[in-house]
Order: C-alpha cells, then sequence, then structure tokens
C-alpha cells in the first residue's frame, strides 16, 4: 500500500473514532498531513496504521481503547526529532485539536497523558493504557521488517554524523536489551518478546562489529 492509499485508509477510520462532523474531519485531515510530512521516513502514516493495527490486537487490556487509539493518533503528530520535546507538543496538540471534535474533556487528558508516556515508554504497573499504547508503539522490533525500520529510523537522523549515530543507537539499544521485559501486557509478550530481543541484539551486533555482525537480524 502506497502512502496515498495508507492516508485514505486512515481517514476512513477516524470517524468511528472521534466522529463525522466537518470540524472532526478537519482535524483528521490535519493529522494526516502532518503524518505525511516530507522529512519524515519512519514516523509515517503507515507506522501510524501500524499502531493503530497493534492496538487493536492488545485491546482487550485496555481501560479505554478509544483514548488509546486517539494517543495512537497523536502520539508523533509533531516530529522533528526532539526527543521529550515531540511528545509534550503532540500532547499539546491533542489538547487544542480533540475539543473541535466533542470529545469529552476527561478522555481527552487521558489521551494526552498517553501522548507523552510515549517519551518514555514506561508506563507505570496498573496503568494498563499505558501499557498497550507502549506496546502497540514498539511492536515494530518484533517484525520482520525490522531491518527496513532501521534504515527508516537512520535516514530521519541522517544529518547526525554516521560514529554519532552508531554511538547513540547503540545506547538506545542496550538499553531497551537491560529492561527486565520489552511489552507490558501479556499478549505483547507472549507475540513480540522473544523476536523483538533476538532484532535488538542482532541490530547491536551490527553497530558494534559483535560476533553475529548482524546475521540474526530478521528480514
Amino acid at each position: 500500500m502506497d502512502e496515498r492509499d495508507e492516508c485514505a485508509d486512515l481517514a476512513a477510520g477516524w470517524p468511528a473514532l472521534a466522529g463525522d462532523s466537518p470540524a472532526s474531519l478537519a482535524v483528521a485531515a490535519e493529522l494526516i498531513a502532518r503524518w505525511a510530512e516530507p522529512h519524515r521516513r519512519y514516523h509515517t502514516p503507515g507506522h501510524l496504521r501500524a499502531v493503530l493495527a497493534a492496538a487493536q490486537r492488545l485491546e482487550r487490556h485496555a481501560d479505554d481503547p478509544v483514548a488509546v487509539r486517539l494517543a495512537a493518533w497523536f502520539h508523533d503528530a509533531v516530529y522533528e526529532g526532539l526527543a521529550g520535546d515531540d511528545e509534550e507538543r503532540s500532547a499539546q496538540l491533542a489538547q487544542r485539536l480533540l475539543p473541535r471534535c466533542g470529545v469529552p474533556a476527561e478522555r481527552i487528558a487521558r489521551t494526552a497523558r498517553l501522548v507523552r508516556l510515549t517519551a518514555t515508554h514506561d508506563p507505570a504497573d496498573g496503568d494498563a493504557d499505558g501499557a498497550v499504547l507502549c506496546d502497540a508503539d514498539l511492536a515494530v522490533l518484533a517484525g520482520p521488517g525490522y531491518e527496513a525500520y532501521a534504515r527508516a529510523v537512520r535516514e530521519e537522523y541522517r544529518h547526525v554524523p554516521e560514529a554519532a549515530f552508531r554511538a547513540g543507537r547503540a545506547e538506545i539499544l542496550r538499553r531497551l536489551l537491560a529492561a527486565p521485559r520489552l511489552y507490558r501486557t501479556p499478549l505483547g509478550r507472549d507475540l513480540w518478546e522473544a523476536a523483538a530481543r533476538a532484532n535488538l541484539a542482532a541490530e547491536l551486533d551490527l553497530l558494534t562489529g559483535g560476533p553475529a555482525a548482524g546475521a540474526a537480524l530478521r528480514r
């Protein structure tokens, strides 16, 4: 599916989430335009569709599946490659735009909180909605398309010199691998934990010249 079809698919799904009023459809159009910005390589409409699909698979673990899906729409709506700042600005965007769609204030607050949580992907114990959103956002780590994902991330940081990128990326991979668990929902762990760890370890080997030299990277 090319990007135009992905955007059309996203637009078709929005009314079931936030209604089909002219104001709500205008919000959807603004969000889709943001996701389709030309500087993006990974944080694209394809990524948004993948997160929404993964969240749907995990939906039974959520307390407020609608807030989770809204947070998925907004979680990278602002993307300039500035960790923490992007998430905060995306949360503020949700707080500004969702009232136009008639979304209740309590759900808007939940949505903004979830968007901010994607800065760390570290939901508190008992945060069911946070666990579902973070697991859905990290599902890509387990995918057979991991190599393409890693290339796209590099392209988004093409302004960073190679040595600096490798060092920074390796640190992120080590931190992920050191975590006791990557996924917080039982289904997420069953579906993705083992494959994600294999992919992360293979990329780390590729970046650092480890013994496997990335040979285990899933394709």
